[in-house]
């Protein structure tokens, strides 16, 4: 299964493949770089099938957990300033997801979405220090009556050009359910309470929609 942001791109992949080949055979008779310009085109079809690859995830929803909104690997936890909108002490924890990973992202928790901001910006690398507030990047707040708000920040790194965003204002937020997607490595970062029980350790690998960051 593939998610539909990728659809347009496969199509348009998968003819470039063909013809490409197609031009191979007839115009070049060197056997061994045939075969290595086919190879090559053969893996890269294979790369952008897998990168919008979108595998089904099993989500038990609970108010009371955030879920993890994408696969990859944790590489922040620790207590930062929120200055977007709590302004105010938070728990961040960051999820970094390289070009392999899945990265279509998920709404960690289920509520109503009170806040959804996009910010153009720079592409510096996805673990830069300051990629969370310099970055091309977009802001969403989901809240329910159990664990209140919790914030979730996509930022495009230095490959992805383009941040994918479903939240919009007012709408209901299905915990698990498809929320966006950024293409060609980024990261995510969850701003949670200070309170908060975080489930999760640094350089641990998450599955979106399945792996348990935090709870009540």
């Amino acid at each position: 299964m593939f998610h539909k942001e990728g659809h347009k791109i496969i199509l348009i992949t998968f003819v470039l493949v063909v013809i490409s080949v197609l031009a191979i055979d007839r115009y070049i008779d060197i056997s061994w770089l045939k075969w290595t310009l086919e190879i090559g085109l053969l893996i890269l079809l294979i790369l952008i099938l897998q990168f919008f690859r979108n595998p089904k995830r099993h989500t038990k929803q609970n108010d009371k957990q955030v879920i993890a909104p994408v696969d990859g690997k944790v590489v922040v936890i620790e207590e930062v300033f929120e200055k977007e909108y709590f302004k105010d002490k938070r728990l961040q924890v960051s999820v970094f997801m390289s070009p392999i990973n899945v990265h279509v992202t998920r709404y960690p928790i289920g509520g109503n979405v009170v806040f959804s901001k996009y910010h153009p910006g720079k592409y510096l690398v996805a673990w830069h220090p300051k990629a969370s507030e310099e970055n091309e990047r977009t802001t969403i707040v989901v809240e329910n009556e159990t664990y209140g708000k919790v914030l979730y920040r996509q930022i495009a790194g230095a490959l992805a050009k383009r941040i994918v965003n479903y939240a919009k204002q007012n709408d209901k937020a299905v915990q698990g359910a498809d929320a966006g997607f950024i293409k060609f490595g980024s990261r995510v970062d969850l701003f949670l309470p200070l309170d908060t029980n975080i489930k999760v350790a640094l350089n641990e690998k998450v599955r979106g929609g399945e792996s348990i960051i935090a709870e009540l």
